[in-house]
C-alpha cells in the first residue's frame, strides 16, 4: 500500500496487526508510523500500552512476547520495531546484535501468519532487501507500506497538494520552483511549505516573491534581477546583482536552483510560442502570469533556442562543482558560469562594465 492509504486506515481506525513501512524517504515513513500509533492508542493510557524495541539491541523473540501480550485496559497494544536493516546481514556475512538459532526474519513471518488480534505490531526499516521473505509477504498479504522517494516530476504536485492542506495556495510554477529548491527529500520540503504558509498566512497564495524571501533568503527584487540580466544577456548587470545576492553560506546553491527553474520556464515559453499561442498564452503555459508574457518574451528573443537548449547541461556542470567538484571559490564559479549565460554567438554581445 501506498503512505496514503496507510494514513487513511490510520485515520479511520481500521488498522491491521501487522505494518512493514519500508523505504528510503524517511518523512513519508515516520509520518505513518507516527499516524499508526497515534490510532492504536487512541483512547487509552498515555504509555501503558506502548513499547518500542531497536532491532540489534532487542532479540527478535523479546519483541514477539510482547506483541502476544494482551493490552491493559485498552483495546489495542502498539509495538514498534525499528531498524530492521541492522539484522541485514554485513559485508562480513554477519548481522548486528544477537541472533538466535533462526533467523529474525523468518520468525517475524511466523508471527505475521498469526498475529494478535490486539496488537499493532509495525516493522519499520529503510534498508530491508526487498527480496526477503518478509518483504514479498508483507506485500502480498498488504501489509507492506512501500514509502519510496518521490520522483522529481511528482514532487510539484505534493507540494500543491501540501499547501491546499495547510490552507494556503500556490501555483504549479512557484510549487516547481520550490521543488527545485528544497527537493528531492521531503522533509525539508515539508518544513519549507510550513515556513512559507506561516509567512504568507491563512487563506493567502506563496508567490515567486515570498520564496525569494523566505527560502532563499535573498532580497527577492535582486534574485530576479540576475535572472532577467541572464535572460537579456545584460552580463554587466548580471554580474552586478550576483555580487548582491551571493549567499556565501550556501556556496550560491539556491540561487543556482532559481537559475535552473528560471531555464526550464523560458523553454516552455519559448516551445508554446513556436506552437502558435499568443505570449498570455504561453506565459500560462511556462506556468508564469500572464503579465510575465512581455519580459518573457523579451528574454527569448535576445536567447538563441540552441543557446538555451544547452543552458541545463551547464547549469548541471555547475551544480557538481558547487557542490565540491573544484577547488575555485564558489563565488568565482558563479561569476564564470554567469558570464557563460550571457556568452551570445553575435557581434551585438554586451560586455561586463569595466
Amino acid at each position: 500500500m501506498t503512505p496514503d492509504q496507510a494514513l487513511a486506515e490510520a485515520e479511520k481506525g481500521e488498522l491491521r496487526p501487522v505494518y512493514l513501512v519500508a523505504g528510503d524517504e524517511a518523512f513519508l515513513a515516520s509520518a505513518v508510523v507516527l499516524a499508526l500509533k497515534a490510532a492504536a492508542l487512541k483512547g487509552g493510557i498515555t504509555g501503558l500500552n506502548e513499547d518500542q524495541y531497536q532491532a540489534g539491541e532487542a532479540d527478535v523473540d523479546r519483541v514477539l512476547a510482547t506483541a502476544r501480550t494482551l493490552p491493559m485496559m485498552a483495546k489495542r497494544r502498539f509495538v514498534l520495531l525499528r531498524g530492521l536493516e541492522r539484522w541485514e546481514p554485513k559485508s562480513g556475512g554477519k548481522s548486528e546484535g544477537k541472533l538466535t538459532d533462526k533467523d529474525p526474519f523468518e520468525k517475524l513471518c511466523d508471527y505475521a501468519k498469526a498475529p494478535s488480534p490486539s496488537t499493532v505490531l509495525v516493522l519499520f526499516g529503510a534498508g530491508v532487501d526487498k527480496r526477503r521473505k518478509l518483504y514479498t509477504q508483507a506485500k502480498t498479504d498488504g501489509f507492506l507500506v512501500a514509502c519510496e522517494a518521490l520522483a522529481r516530476a511528482d514532487l510539484p504536485h505534493w507540494i500543491e497538494r501540501r499547501v491546499a492542506a495547510r490552507g494556503c495556495k500556490i501555483s504549479s510554477s512557484v510549487a516547481d520552483l520550490l521543488a527545485e529548491l528544497t527537493g528531492p527529500e521531503l522533509s525539508p520540503v515539508a518544513d519549507a511549505v510550513e515556513r512559507l504558509c506561516l509567512y504568507v498566512g491563512d487563506g493567502n497564495e506563496i508567490v515567486e516573491d515570498s520564496v525569494a524571501t523566505c527560502i532563499v533568503r535573498l532580497r527577492a527584487a535582486s534574485v530576479w534581477e540576475l535572472v532577467a540580466a541572464v535572460g537579456r544577456r545584460d552580463a554587466g548587470a548580471a554580474l552586478a546583482a550576483l555580487a548582491d545576492v551571493y549567499d556565501p553560506q550556501d556556496r550560491g546553491l539556491r540561487l543556482l536552483g532559481v537559475l535552473a527553474w528560471s531555464t526550464r520556464q523560458l523553454l516552455r515559453f519559448d516551445s508554446a510560442v513556436r506552437g502558435g499561442a499568443s505570449p498570455d498564452q504561453a506565459a500560462i503555459r511556462a506556468g508564469a502570469p500572464p503579465f510575465k508574457a512581455r519580459e518573457l518574451a523579451q528574454q527569448v528573443k535576445a536567447l538563441p533556442r540552441a543557446d538555451l537548449e544547452r543552458w541545463p547541461e551547464l547549469l548541471a556542470r555547475l551544480d557538481l562543482e558547487l557542490k565540491g567538484g573544484t577547488r575555485r571559490p564558489p563565488q568565482a564559479v558563479l561569476e564564470s558560469a554567469i558570464l557563460k549565460l550571457c556568452r551570445t554567438s553575435g557581434t551585438n554581445q554586451r560586455r561586463p562594465a569595466p
